[in-house]
């Protein structure tokens, strides 16, 4: 017996057939394919997920639209530092660096020496901050010309990301030559500015991810190029090399080297008699006859030998700031640089003092160099 059309119509097996096809056909049309997908995870892994990230990862921007046509708000994101490592395999362990540079002027023995760093350019991110004057606009188009070719070269060349603050206050002083930066009459207020903008710049790129900073100054033109790994293989939570510079020596009539960082040192009772008899706001300098600390320098530490073991390690009290590597841990934990005196130390000084009464121990490499430049 033939069956009515209306009863065919609404038979319950019909209409599942129906929406079973109906969704497959959406489905296909809005789906992404799956070799899109894996592209596109493949790409950007390892990118920030959102607009709140730090600019220390590599950020894709995802497009997120409401259906009235407004940007919806960024999720929020959980980032679990208890995970996060600062290993004396950093490079093995993935482990991501940032290097932090004040920079008024630009060199680019400076930026060539970066580039030829061998820890893995895809694990460091650049963070430089750079003072609003002409001298330093300059330094800023010098810079991004830099970074331009860098990041526009061969892949491994190119660092996972770059930050380019400028200061939002003016110099303490005007003039950038080395004589006039180390006049002692000039050193309380240059300190304090330079202590702004490294905790400027470092507030603003310590992200998440970042295991390791390395403060590397500007007018640093040479360091071996396994600077970080050789730094990271001490495995401590702050390391400073030697900082020296080469020069042409008049009495030998040929290259050679001489001190140039004083600040990295190890206390002496006199140093600590003359901190206890000063005001509140005075600060101790070293490097200066006028303040004769008789501290024990790391500058005079080099062994004289012919092949100095570039390993031997000493503790320290004070620590300079051309090329000093710190545990990310140390900067959470509230080390930073003050602009005020902090038992009477500043800027890196001040760090250092800072970091040994949360509990962290300094360390320095007398045999182990980086090179300023010779104005």
């Amino acid at each position: 017996m033939a069956v009515p059309r209306s009863m065919r119509r609404t038979s319950p097996v019909t209409i599942l057939l129906a929406a079973l096809l109906s969704f497959g056909f959406l489905f296909f049309l809005l789906s992404p394919s799956s070799s899109t997908s894996l592209s596109f995870h493949s790409r950007h892994e390892d990118a920030a997920e959102n607009p709140l990230s730090p600019p220390t990862k590599p950020f894709f921007k995802k497009q997120q639209i409401r259906r009235n046509g407004q940007k919806a708000p960024p999720p929020v994101v959980h980032y679990r530092l208890n995970n996060l490592t600062a290993t004396a395999n950093p490079a093995e362990n993935g482990e991501r660096v940032l290097i932090l540079t004040p920079l008024a002027r630009f060199y680019q023995e400076y930026w060539d020496n970066l580039v030829r760093l061998t820890y893995p350019h895809e694990l460091i991110s650049l963070g430089f901050i750079i003072p609003k004057n002409k001298e330093g606009n300059a330094a800023t188009s010098a810079l991004q010309a830099a970074i331009a070719k860098t990041q526009s070269g061969p892949i491994d060349n190119r660092f996972a990301s770059v930050t380019i603050l400028r200061q939002d206050f003016d110099p303490p002083i005007l003039s950038q030559d080395e004589k006039e930066r180390h006049k002692i009459e000039n050193q309380k207020i240059r300190r304090e500015s330079m202590s702004r903008a490294r905790n400027s710049l470092l507030f603003t790129t310590l992200g998440p991810a970042t295991s390791w900073v390395l403060w590397l100054d500007a007018d640093i033109i040479e360091t071996p190029h396994t600077l970080i790994e050789d730094l990271a293989s001490h495995n401590r939570a702050v390391i400073v090399p030697n900082c020296y510079q080469r020069y042409y020596n008049t009495d030998t009539k040929k290259m050679d080297t001489r001190p140039y960082d004083y600040n990295s040192w190890r206390d002496s009772d006199t140093a600590l008699e003359m901190a206890a008899k000063m005001g509140p706001d005075e600060i101790l300098l070293e490097g200066y006859a006028e303040m004769p600390t008789y501290r024990a320098l790391m500058a005079y530490m080099a062994d004289k030998e012919s092949n100095p073991d570039p390993r031997k390690i000493v503790p320290l009290d004070g620590v300079g700031g051309t090329a000093l590597m710190v545990k990310a841990e140390v900067h959470r934990d509230g080390a930073m640089f003050p602009p005020f005196p902090f038992y009477h130390m500043v800027e890196t000084e001040g760090f250092a003092k800072m970091a040994r009464r949360l509990g962290y121990s300094l360390f320095g490499l007398p045999n182990y160099f980086v090179y300023h430049y010779n104005e």
